[in-house]
């Protein structure tokens, strides 16, 4: 308990240092004239248009309704498109370094995945969504997603299955792609970074009549970056058309090509002695591995990634102000890759290496039907949701790898490239499909001039199929397991708007959150389940356009796989992991030239039940447990002046120690960073740079054993420039 009230001191006084400094005149305090925009051209926000500055206003990923921020129970946070152009993230885990609860990039600058943990728990495979439908991934079977496509990302932590079924226990992220807003659009940008790695992104859109919008976007990129050997090219197109005939009545189409072909990057399965301390052996000190040494082969290296999708999005209001949706797409990806890397030392020097390769089909179609409606239950106001939501995930795989002990060494700190490789040979061959099936029901009530409980009930029932084809260690093999099971998920939230914008809310929540796997004796394994509980307030101030959280929750993880003592080469389902911990967000527009943020998170990561009982009570690895951001971002605006448009900004981020083993006997020190911003915008044109990690510190991100640890992003400059018409 006392670590919480530590805490949460903590957070409180970060978030007073970042409360907005005005101008003192006799001795009074005088406010700024504020102007809010309109984020949308309707004046209204959907909850899917563009963000004023760095406060958004509502919400669809909470409660899958465009309502206020301050009205889910549970803390959300949105990063739009301004605010990813000002940190002058090309990934969508860089956006999310300043955001409380998340810790992002916890592997370093990986090239061709956003890798994010929210409340401690990797959200990467089951916890992104794309416009509200999942974006599941399994084995090397995801999908990648461009930030230049991007509106907004949304982030609601916490649990999630009420709304969208099996998903990640610490929270989900939701990205939120551009479509059309009715309005003309011409936007170019083009853009470099000093490795080398050029970009070309356009963003048009018009009216083609009275009835029909469209908006088209896409980015190339190509050249060298940070690591050794690593190049390639990149890049995506995005149509949308919208067409509505009536205020009543729009069908929006969206579709996206995404295509990568480069060579792995490296800085990463790197040793704990080596990275996070010297390399001593036999007496003999042979200091640190370079940041950006890559130890795979560069002739064989390979990354390639051919994805696309097809979706829709329909909506229909009645005269009795019900509203039908219905929302489905389909995806493809085919991914293939070798990649040469490092597992361990092998003598003083030199490094042991896995020759790793395969190639991963998946398929998948989701779709989610809708109805909406209000009402009122005498002087109580409701809002109520049902909807119908099916999941189909199918990945056809072959993973192969050279015979342990085959692959030849290569020395750390002077290495030769092009020894001879064996052969890899197959260790999985399967084709996997997941089915998911939910109902599910939402009631807003409010009622008392401030009182609001929102109660949400799911049901879902998922059927999982793995055929295991023969391998090279299982010639014979000819393999089909079969399971499906059932889970309810349940979200009750009451909150309190007073009338100066301050709303405290308490939620309770539960989950569940397929798992594909199977242990010793060949069943797949049951749906993790859990509880969470969190309490908050949100405060919307009447005096600034900002928004700030404070939540604290109380989060438990059941049927976690863990290893079966019985058999080295299994897992069963006996694990228990808890997160508790308080955060704290803010982000202020103080004027329209002027935006502030900052976020603190501290946690109590615990592994509360395992077959190994050296690690109960200890914290997992990779996650730290305390993090804190600060950002600004200034526009100067004074037409007679030289500086008119000149805009200064940057930010400082704290990432806290944590653990490279469960047993916590190696720790991973702590890192403050610090990024910077300098930009010039005249009339419709402007140019930016952006540099991150300024002061270039040296330092590891995480280790998950002390045999993989990966260092974090050196300093970058990117330079863009852009123009409208």
């Amino acid at each position: 308990m006392h670590r919480f009230q530590n805490f949460l001191a903590y957070g409180v006084a970060a978030i007073t240092c970042l409360s907005p400094a005005f101008a003192q005149e006799n001795g009074s305090t005088v406010l700024e004239e504020i102007v809010v925009e309109g984020q949308t051209p309707g004046g209204q926000d959907d909850g899917v248009g563009a963000v004023n500055g760095v406060v958004a206003k509502k919400t669809l990923t909470g409660s899958k309704t465009a309502v206020d921020i301050k009205d889910i129970p549970q803390s959300v946070s949105v990063i739009g498109r301004e605010e990813i152009d000002d940190q002058g993230a090309q990934k969508a885990d860089e956006a999310l370094r300043y955001t409380a609860g998340v810790f992002a990039q916890p592997f370093g600058a990986d090239s061709d995945t956003n890798w994010i943990f929210i409340r401690g728990f990797q959200a990467t495979a089951t916890g992104t969504y794309m416009d509200g439908l999942q974006l599941l991934s399994y084995a090397f079977g995801g999908f990648y997603v461009d930030t230049f496509g991007l509106e907004r990302i949304e982030v609601l932590k916490g649990p999630a299955s009420v709304l969208y079924g099996g998903s990640n226990p610490g929270g989900m992220i939701n990205y939120v792609s551009k479509r059309p807003t009715g309005e003309r659009l011409r936007y170019v940008e083009t853009g470099v970074n000093d490795a080398g790695n050029v970009y070309l992104g356009f963003d048009v859109g018009d009216t083609a009549n009275e009835t029909v919008s469209y908006r088209f976007n896409g980015r190339i990129a190509g050249g060298d970056t940070y690591s050794d050997f690593q190049d390639g090219i990149r890049g995506f197109l995005s149509p949308s058309i919208t067409w509505q005939p009536d205020e009543q009545t729009k069908l929006t189409l969206l579709a996206n090509y995404t295509g990568i072909d480069e060579k792995h990057n490296g800085g990463s399965f790197l040793p704990y002695e080596g990275t996070v301390v010297d390399r001593v052996f036999g007496g003999v000190n042979y200091g640190r591995i370079r940041r950006d040494a890559n130890f795979t082969e560069p002739s064989v290296d390979v990354y390639n990634r051919q994805q696309g999708s097809l979706g829709y999005e329909f909506e229909h209001t009645f005269d009795n102000d019900w509203t039908v949706r219905s929302n489905a797409r389909f995806g493809a990806a085919d991914i293939s890759e070798v990649s040469v890397y490092p597992n361990g030392w092998a003598s003083a020097t030199e490094l042991n290496r896995i020759n790793f390769g395969h190639d991963s089909d998946v398929r998948t179609f989701l779709s989610d039907q809708q109805i909406e409606g209000k009402f009122n239950t005498g002087p109580v106001e409701h809002t109520l949701l049902a909807g119908i939501e099916s999941k189909y995930y199918n990945i056809d795989q072959v993973q192969s790898s050279a015979l342990f002990g085959t692959t030849p060494p290569i020395d750390a700190f002077h290495p030769v490239y092009g020894s001879p490789l064996t052969p890899r040979v197959s260790y999985l061959n399967q084709d996997l499909t997941q089915n998911q099936l939910g109902a599910y029901f939402q009631d807003q009530l409010r009622f008392n001039e401030g009182w609001l409980v929102t109660l949400n009930g799911r049901y879902d029932h998922v059927w999982t199929k793995s055929h295991d084809r023969p391998t090279f260690y299982a010639p014979t093999q000819n393999n089909t397991n079969e399971n499906d099971a059932g889970e309810l998920s349940g979200r009750a939230g009451v909150a309190y708007e007073f009338a100066n914008g301050v709303t405290p809310y308490a939620s309770v929540a539960t989950f569940f959150n397929p798992v594909i796997g199977t242990d010793s004796t060949g069943d797949l394994f049951v749906p993790e389940t859990g509880v969470q509980y969190e309490v908050g307030v949100k405060y919307t101030p009447t005096f600034v356009d900002g928004i700030f959280t404070v939540s604290l929750f109380d989060l438990t993880r059941e049927n976690v796989p863990v290893a079966d003592p019985a058999n080295i080469f299994a897992q069963v389902q006996t694990g228990e992991m808890r997160s508790r911990g308080v955060e704290l967000e803010a982000k202020v527009n103080v004027t329209e030239n002027f935006r502030v943020t900052g976020a603190f998170t501290g946690y109590d990561l615990k592994i509360t039940r395992d077959t190994d009982p050296t690690v109960i009570g200890k914290t997992p690895f990779i996650v730290p447990e305390v993090m804190a951001s600060a950002s600004a971002d200034y526009t100067f605006k004074n037409t007679d002046a030289w500086y008119d448009g000149v805009s200064l900004g940057g930010g400082v981020r704290y990432v806290g120690s944590s653990w490279a083993d469960n047993q916590n006997t190696l720790k991973v020190p702590a890192a403050t960073l610090v990024d910077l911003k300098l930009g010039y915008e005249r009339e419709n044109w402007g140019v930016d740079l952006n540099v991150t990690n300024l002061f270039d510190k040296t330092y590891v991100s995480s280790c998950q054993t002390a045999l993989t640890c990966s260092y974090g992003e050196g300093r970058s400059f990117k330079l863009r420039a852009y123009a409208t018409w």
